[in-house]
């Protein structure tokens, strides 16, 4: 994301952020299939792991998480310090900090997943291999993602948003294709999903739930190479 881009996306969430919360207090909006891919990729999770919520805005997300494992180690950022500040009063323990998804401000392989829940919807194509780059940097061998967001292709100018002024791009990406640069960042693939539109939504919507190779998986693998035959020709 650009300069010009990044700021100008920054002051129209910083500008909603409010209102945002207001609308959407929880995951009340969500249909079934999405939370079901919230589940699956929950269920990847170690216990009390190590989360974070990458493009968390008003922390819609966070007592759903909380909820599913209470010992889960919550950490959220986001570009927009007036969304963090609705966030805040969502999970009290979780850990808040202004950020972009092209860098992070975590460590090497802390993190045992990332959730990145409809936050590359400003993100141009061009420039989500460097965000799946940052993403595959922060998890460990082994750690979960799960990406939502708005399929198609294209962008579109947002002049106005929860009643308010904004100047906000979206753009549309195509599942095969976050896919695809999620492989040529280094995760396997676990889950894609394509859902048509509900009525309330102009857009089809995507998911992909994608993992680091674990170092372990390699070493199970050269361990069954390298085990005595069985059967016809081990006799």
């Amino acid at each position: 994301m650009d300069g010009p881009l990044l700021e100008r996306t920054r002051a129209g969430y910083d500008t909603v952020a409010e209102a945002y919360a207001a609308a959407l207090p929880d995951l009340g909006f969500e249909a079934e299939l999405d939370l079901a891919m919230i589940d699956r990729w929950v269920s990847m999770l170690p216990v009390a792991a190590c989360v974070l919520d990458a493009g968390c805005g008003t922390g819609r997300m966070l007592p759903h998480l909380r909820e599913r494992d209470p010992g889960m180690v919550l950490a959220g950022v986001d570009l927009s310090a007036g969304m963090l500040a609705q966030a805040r009063g969502r999970d009290a323990a979780a850990q808040l900090a202004v950020g972009e998804l092209a860098a992070l401000p975590y460590a090497d392989g802390n993190l045992d997943g990332v959730l990145a829940w409809y936050s590359i919807i400003h993100t141009p194509s061009r420039d989500l291999p460097r965000v799946c780059a940052e993403l595959r940097r922060v998890l460990r061998p082994g750690g979960a993602l799960l990406l939502g967001f708005q399929a198609g292709t294209g962008s579109r100018r947002i002049a106005r948003a929860y009643g308010l002024e904004v100047d906000l791009t979206a753009f549309l990406h195509e599942v095969r294709d976050v896919a695809g640069t999620l492989e040529s960042a280094g995760f396997a693939l676990d889950t894609a999903l394509d859902r048509g539109p509900r009525a309330s939504e102009e857009h089809r919507q995507g998911f992909v739930i994608a993992r680091t190779p674990d170092e372990r998986d390699g070493e199970e693998r050269a361990a069954r190479l390298s085990a005595p035959a069985s059967g016809r020709n081990g006799r």
